[in-house]
């Protein structure tokens, strides 16, 4: 059993920058690939990057590429997305998840998902 903990979100005028965590539990962080999805009222929710267990190897939505970027710290047990150039479009509430032994991406079925932390971004 593996629990996420998202923390970071708030408010930022458009054009800022916010950077989300998302602390595991467990002992086997380094075995599983993490991923960042969001959701927005009224809207299915949706990838925005992922990394994988072994290689690390990162992957974003279209809407996230040249702004975002995840990394990991196993050290840590943490996870992380950077948040740049944040647009009012990137409101949503921001889901870390985790998959053991995956590989980081959208369409990848993830084991297990956090609470959510809040994103406005305001223009």
């Amino acid at each position: 059993q593996v629990q996420l903990v998202e923390s970071g979100g708030g408010l930022v005028q458009a054009g800022g920058s916010l950077r989300l965590s998302c602390a595991a539990s467990g002992r086997t962080f380094d075995r599983y690939a993490m991923g960042w999805f969001r959701q927005a009222p009224g809207k299915e929710r949706e990838f925005v990057a992922g990394i994988s267990w072994s290689v690390y190897s990162t992957y974003y939505a279209d809407s996230a590429k040249g702004r975002f970027t995840i990394s990991r710290d196993n050290a840590k047990n943490t996870v992380y997305l950077q948040m740049n150039s944040l647009k009012p479009e990137d409101t949503a509430v921001y889901y870390c998840a985790a998959e053991l032994y995956g590989s980081g991406q959208g369409r990848s079925t993830y084991d297990y998902w956090g609470q959510g932390t809040q994103v406005t971004v305001s223009s």
